[in-house]
């Protein structure tokens, strides 16, 4: 439901922002020139400030806030909490009444560039001096569109390995027989960590977290979904294909993936009963926030973390993550911009790194880091970071650091929504028994690159 109407969502945005421009809102194909304002680092700013998809609601968030308005000055700032919501940006876009920033995901950035909704930052980077140069390459290229930088980013999600050692050690083995650098290894770790009760799951052994995180496994197996330049699907690569059958083929030696859904979707995931805690899960890979939710929930789960391996054993991330764009045609571009170099500044992460400090120190469990997109600051956070003591805690967050230091992303393209449901619903088919993977993939192949020759023809007749 929710992939649906972010679908039907981004397939608005071409009417929308083409009646946007018609009200002046501006910035339909993108042309910095368009962009009159001045931006200036040591201007005394005033006005008001509209921010749409963010809120503090919590300690890191009130910290960075709090900074940020110290920047801002005068400027009266007014935040709508919650995840962006697009169908209400795009329609106060076309409305001619947009808010003067939004916080979206940064594989939402090519779409809203090449419609027009979001302008071009490179006026605002030189004339704020937001140091470009210190955000992690993978976080740049996802907001990067045609050449021009249309969003400032920050926070990151990387995967690593998780898995539940007791598990580990009753069928003999180690973390590293389930952190991916063979697949083999994984397949026989997983039918000998799988039990099952009258036919159905009991313990699923591993679980490759199907389908979102199939281009993870196919960048493991040494392709991409994408091509580099954005512009080119790559789905019905031998690679991926191959990534495909293996991924579910984890799945079919538990009996099939209905049946290890069932199990996950009856679990305790945010609670003390969670698939580790209970041992009723061997191993998975998993975003590094989850660490903290077992350290909070369950501290005495025994577990253990490892990064991710490619299969030449090299340690990798597929990284996710957030960014700060300025919409098109908005009344306050220079305190948007403003705001954005000062939530995403050094400084700023410390603050907020030391205020979750503070609140972990407080209630007696380690402050694990932040990973902020930023490689100035994710140095300066970790200097933050003290051991536990606890071994596998410990061996959680250097994983969590070092596949950040190896991770990647796909490129921003005009087309995300449309490219990400076709090879969602590939995988689902597959994973559903509804087709093979050679010929789903095939289908999804054909359905992504018209829906990327269209967008990118669309933005192309601009230039």
């Amino acid at each position: 439901m929710r992939r649906a109407v972010r679908v039907s969502a981004m397939a608005a945005v071409t009417g929308l922002v083409l009646a946007a421009c018609a009200q002046g809102t501006g910035g339909g194909g993108g042309d910095a020139a368009e962009d009159e304002t001045t931006y200036d680092s040591a201007a005394t700013l005033s006005g008001s400030l509209d921010v749409m998809g963010f809120g503090t609601d919590d300690e890191v968030a009130t910290a960075r806030v709090q900074h940020a308005e110290e920047a801002l000055g005068d400027v009266e700032v007014s935040l709508t909490q919650g995840d962006l919501d697009i169908q209400q940006f795009l329609s106060a876009v076309a409305a001619g009444d947009p808010p003067e920033l939004i916080y979206a995901t940064r594989d939402q950035i090519g779409t809203f560039a090449s419609r027009g909704a979001i302008i071009p930052l490179t006026r605002c980077v030189d004339g704020e001096g937001i140091r470009t140069e210190d955000f992690r390459d993978f976080a740049l290229d996802q907001v990067t569109f045609d050449g021009e930088v249309y969003g400032i980013p920050e926070f990151s999600t990387i995967a690593v390995t998780m898995a539940n050692a007791d598990l580990l050690a009753a069928a003999g083995l180690s973390v590293a027989d389930v952190d991916g650098s063979s697949w083999e290894a994984v397949s026989a770790a997983n039918r000998a960590m799988h039990q099952a009760d009258g036919g159905s799951p009991s313990v699923i052994g591993y679980d490759s977290k199907m389908p979102e995180f199939f281009p993870l496994w196919a960048h493991a197996n040494g392709a991409d979904l994408l091509s580099a330049d954005g512009r080119t699907a790559q789905l019905d690569d031998p690679k991926v294909v191959e990534a495909l059958e293996w991924a579910v083929s984890v799945y079919d030696d538990q009996g099939g993936f209905a049946g290890v859904k069932a199990l996950k979707d009856s679990a305790d995931f945010f609670g003390s009963g969670n698939q580790f805690a209970a041992g009723t899960l061997g191993a998975m890979p998993m975003e590094q926030w989850y660490i903290n939710v077992l350290n909070d929930v369950s501290p005495d789960a025994p577990m253990a973390f490892d990064t991710l391996k490619d299969r030449q054993g090299q340690p990798f991330a597929f990284a996710g993550g957030s960014a700060w764009a300025i919409p098109a045609g908005t009344d306050n571009p220079a305190a948007a911009c403003r705001w954005a170099r000062a939530m995403t500044e050094v400084d700023a992460w410390t603050a907020a790194a030391e205020a979750r400090k503070s609140v972990r120190d407080a209630e007696g469990k380690p402050f694990t880091g932040l990973l902020t997109g930023n490689e100035a600051a994710d140095e300066a956070v970790r200097e933050l970071v003290q051991p536990s003591g606890n071994e596998s805690w410990d061996s959680a967050v250097a994983a969590m650091y070092e596949a950040n230091e190896n991770a990647v992303s796909l490129p921003a393209n005009p087309a995300d929504a449309e490219f990400k449901t076709a090879w969602e619903d590939a995988v689902n088919r597959v994973l559903n028994g509804r087709a093979e993977p050679q010929a789903s993939l095939e289908q999804a192949q054909e359905e992504a690159q018209a829906a990327l020759d269209k967008a990118w023809a669309d933005w192309d007749q601009k230039d």
